[in-house]
């Protein structure tokens, strides 16, 4: 678990990567009950101007808040936690998909034993997650 003690502004996160297979997309449909058909169908995805079926927003910012909570040791230690969605994550149909870059940057010490981290998310060559930014407790 990471103390507050240990952190300082401007550490680096070590970054991790996760995957975005077609069956993680599908897997999420059923748990979030979007179906919409972009996240699962390339035929409908690829008729309505996408490069191939999609990942969720959604989907992409819960990796992010996973890789912030990985790091702080305690799933209830996010706050606050808020990105924009700047690109999309392209899963191929195959038996690799995509994968979602995630790093973190710690921002500011704020009062409480809360950090503020800044994160970027890529997959391939696209930045999929822009200003975002987590607020953890830390002990």
């Amino acid at each position: 678990m990471t103390k507050f003690a240990d952190v300082t502004v401007g550490a680096e996160l070590p970054p991790a990567s996760y995957p975005a297979t077609r069956l993680s997309l599908v897997k999420y449909c059923g748990a979030s009950g979007d179906f919409n058909v972009i996240h699962w169908n390339e035929r409908i995805a690829r008729s309505v101007g996408l490069p191939n079926v999609i990942a969720h927003g959604m989907f992409t910012m819960a990796q992010a808040g996973r890789y912030v909570t990985d790091w702080a040791g305690d799933d209830g230690a996010l706050v606050e936690f808020g990105v924009r969605f700047s690109d999309m994550v392209v899963v191929p149909d195959d038996d690799t998909g995509a994968t979602i870059r995630v790093s973190g940057t710690v921002e500011e010490k704020l009062d409480g034993n809360l950090v503020a981290v800044a994160l970027t998310a890529r997959s391939g060559d696209a930045k999929v997650l822009s200003r975002a930014r987590a607020v953890v407790r830390l002990p």
